[in-house]
């Protein structure tokens, strides 16, 4: 669809006097007061939909990112300094979300993810008349008592294409089966499975397959992120684990693609207990996702981005043991304990409120039993829930029971009463 740049006589001139500003900018020598670059000053988006841009700032002097805004339109930030946002143009806030950025010392690398709602709503202003582009603005706080400095990205509305930088938008691993919880027994062979990819742009994804075994320590956040997602010293301290296979294939500029995962006799069955199969997908030298350091003031040489993503890649699970053990372990790591926090006390008092217990549900549970204990192991009252109550109000006498304190935790149920779960004990203060 053709978007319709026709503006009044005002408005154009407006627009003239924006882009010049814009220019000039571009083009002058900044003040002494106006430290921070960045790299890149201009990208091309998705006009229809999300995109990831990875952008490094330099020269920051004991400054602090704060904000990430988009909008429409710049104004003088003074007396701050650069341009920042015109608030009656504003689209959209970064989401916290989508947040992956990393501040080492005068360097900042941020990793600028469009929701599909900022790409929207600077699209329907375009077809009002506004200009096709759309600004990406970062502030910067001075620790020192300093101004506050605005630098803005350039966002150049475009198609998905081969001229937007190569990145993921949306990963979805499943197996071939609908089981919630993958068992299979030891030395047994998995279903075969996939990972269907979006992205934007057009580039090599090149990548490996990895399994954590239940003795490996598990991976942070950090390490499901791609590697394009972090700055160039991050990238090699990555936790690694045992590489099932491999792949390098060139994603033409359509926008979807199925990535199958390796044959399932490459997956160990051999130990008992909870796997996990890792996608990892390793940066890729795409142009329209460099990022020059010496641009930036960050430094010497360019710092290659394909396959950036705003989000860490999904965790595959399977089980090796029997179906119920599975099916314990999945609710294990859902059942969780909530209020009262550890530690609290005076809850016994006259004019406190009654001492109410909360805890998340999990899938699969009959029942909650829930246990109180004095502080020496001592059980002065338990109670049964059913499936869906994930809180209990307990009585006024347990207050009378409990001079040094309580402990209490939640069990949960299955159909033939067998434990299937069970959370750590919490203590209480005394009352």
């Amino acid at each position: 669809m053709k978007i319709n740049t026709t503006v009044h006589s005002l408005d154009h001139a407006r627009l003239v006097g924006t882009v010049l500003v814009l220019l000039l900018m571009g083009s002058a020598p900044r003040s002494a007061d106006a430290q921070i670059r960045r790299d890149p000053n201009g990208v091309n988006v998705n006009s229809q939909g999300s995109t990831s841009v990875f952008i490094t700032f330099g020269g920051l002097d004991n400054q602090v990112p704060v904000e990430a805004t988009w909008c429409g339109e710049l104004i003088p930030a003074a007396p701050a300094v650069g341009m920042k946002c015109d608030p009656s143009t504003l689209f959209g806030r970064l989401p916290i979300r989508f947040d992956q950025s990393s501040l080492r010392g005068s360097t900042f690398t941020d990793i600028m993810s469009i929701p599909p709602s900022v790409s929207r709503r600077a699209y329907q202003a375009a077809e009002r008349g506004a200009a096709s582009q759309f600004f990406y603005v970062r502030r910067f706080q001075s620790l020192v008592g300093g101004p506050d400095e605005y630098v803005f990205v350039t966002c150049r509305m475009a198609g998905g294409g081969a001229r937007v930088p190569f990145a993921l938008l949306d990963v979805q691993i499943a197996f071939e089966t609908d089981a919630p919880v993958l068992a299979v027994s030891g030395g047994g062979t998995l279903p075969t499975f996939a990972a269907e990819i979006a992205y934007n742009g057009t580039g090599r994804l090149k990548g490996r397959w990895e399994v954590v075994r239940p003795s490996d320590d598990p991976p942070s956040s950090r390490d499901l992120l791609t590697e394009a997602t972090l700055p160039p010293e991050e990238r090699a301290l990555q936790r690694r684990y045992s590489v099932i296979d491999r792949f390098n294939i060139f994603l033409p500029p359509t926008g979807k693609i199925t990535l199958p995962g390796p044959r399932p006799e490459l997956l160990p069955t051999e130990a008992y207990g909870l796997h996990q199969i890792l996608l990892r997908i390793e940066a890729s030298d795409d142009k329209e996702a460099d990022s020059n350091l010496g641009n930036a003031g960050a430094g010497q040489g360019v710092v290659h981005s394909g396959g950036v993503a705003g989000f860490p890649m999904p965790i595959l699970r399977y089980f090796v043991g029997s179906v119920g053990d599975a099916a314990a372990m999945a609710i294990s790591g859902q059942l969780v304990l909530n209020e009262p926090e550890e530690g609290f006390s005076g809850w016994g008092q006259v004019d406190a409120d009654p001492l109410a217990f909360s805890w998340s549900t999990a899938p699969g549970v009959l029942l909650y039993r829930l246990e109180i204990q004095t502080a020496d192991n001592r059980e002065v009252h338990a109670a049964l829930l059913q499936q869906g109550i994930g809180q209990y109000r307990a009585p006024s006498f347990l207050a009378s029971q409990a001079s040094d304190g309580l402990q209490w935790r939640v069990l949960a149920l299955g159909i033939d009463g067998r434990e299937l779960a069970a959370t750590s004990w919490r203590r209480l203060g005394p009352p």
